[in-house]
């Protein structure tokens, strides 16, 4: 079969032959349309993610959308390694596909999967969002990000509030309050705090995290110095700013109501990751949602590895 290649870790794929998998017992083969390039799919590849052990010769891609041989189309995760979505055909544990309804078209339902799953998950499983809380998302400018704003509200936000370094975009992106930063800069983390106390101050239940760095600091720094009395979920799901490490002065916790909590692969169940999944997909059936995607085809999987991470890339295998 056809398929992208990793022979060594760091690698970039190259598209040729590798040889068709076999079902075990407990396991489905998926005859593979479409699979996104995500940046958990390239993290993984490239052997920089927590949750990878480093091998070779395998075929990247941790999720993507196909037919079972009895003609079920199907999300799928968690591929049997050295099998991943990149490639005709894949192979599963049977507890890991989730139906498609008719109205997500396959490269919809590739391209949305991941990026629905962060928010969902963590505003479910993780914070436990109660309808009319405040949410504020930081790094909303990106495609996981905005959709976290359309996605809190489905889920009963009564306030969303985003941050991110674009004013333009963010403005545009129906939140209901908005404040910018340069994270280049390290003056604007004062800035950034003092223009998020008044909001702190009138209550931010829940932070959905996708940056950490300096932008996440001064978020925890304005709650905590707040005089909001309620407790604050500070969820972190991504590191998008570049930096692993935050200095967290312990007086930020002992001297308020403020939780830090990390939502992601094994701190939420794969079956509620496959849940948030099942409860994207329904609701883009309901409301028509989409997010903006660019197009590959499997031969051209080197082009679009390095593509722009926006729109995102979905590679089309049938």
């Amino acid at each position: 079969m056809k398929a992208a290649i990793i022979n060594e870790v760091g690698q970039i794929p190259t598209y040729g032959d590798y040889a068709e998998p076999v079902a075990k017992a407990g396991q489905v083969l998926i005859n593979v349309n479409a699979s996104a390039l995500s940046n958990l799919t390239k993290m993984r590849a490239m052997g920089q993610h927590y949750s990878v052990d480093n091998q070779s010769n395998f075929i990247p891609g941790v999720d993507g959308v196909g037919n079972t041989l009895d003609g079920r189309r199907v999300y799928f995760a968690m591929t049997e390694a050295p099998y991943g979505g990149l490639a005709n055909q894949t192979v599963v544990d049977e507890r890991m596909i989730v139906p498609i309804p008719d109205e997500v078209d396959d490269i919809m339902a590739a391209a949305i999967a991941n990026p629905g799953m962060s928010s969902w998950a963590a505003l479910v499983y993780r914070a436990g969002l109660k309808p009319g809380q405040t949410v504020l998302i930081n790094g909303a400018t990106g495609s996981a990000g905005s959709l976290a704003i359309k996605i809190a509200r489905h889920l009963g936000a009564g306030k969303v509030i985003v941050t991110g370094r674009d004013d333009k975009k963010l403005s545009e992106l129906g939140a209901d309050e908005f404040v910018s930063f340069d994270s280049t800069k390290k003056a604007d983390k004062e800035g950034m705090i003092k223009d998020l106390k008044p909001l702190a101050s009138a209550g931010i239940d829940i932070v959905l995290d996708y940056l950490w760095g300096d932008s996440a600091l001064a978020i925890m720094i304005a709650v905590a110095k707040s005089d909001y009395k309620q407790p604050t979920r500070f969820i972190t799901i991504g590191s998008a700013a570049g930096k692993k490490e935050v200095a967290l002065p312990s007086a930020l916790f002992r001297s308020s109501k403020l939780e830090l909590i990390g939502s992601g692969i094994n701190s939420v169940s794969v079956l509620n990751l496959l849940e948030s999944i099942a409860g994207v997909y329904h609701m883009v059936a309901q409301e028509g949602l989409k997010i903006p995607t660019t197009v590959f085809s499997l031969p051209e999987i080197q082009e679009a590895w390095v593509a722009p991470t926006a729109p995102r890339a979905v590679v089309k295998v049938r």
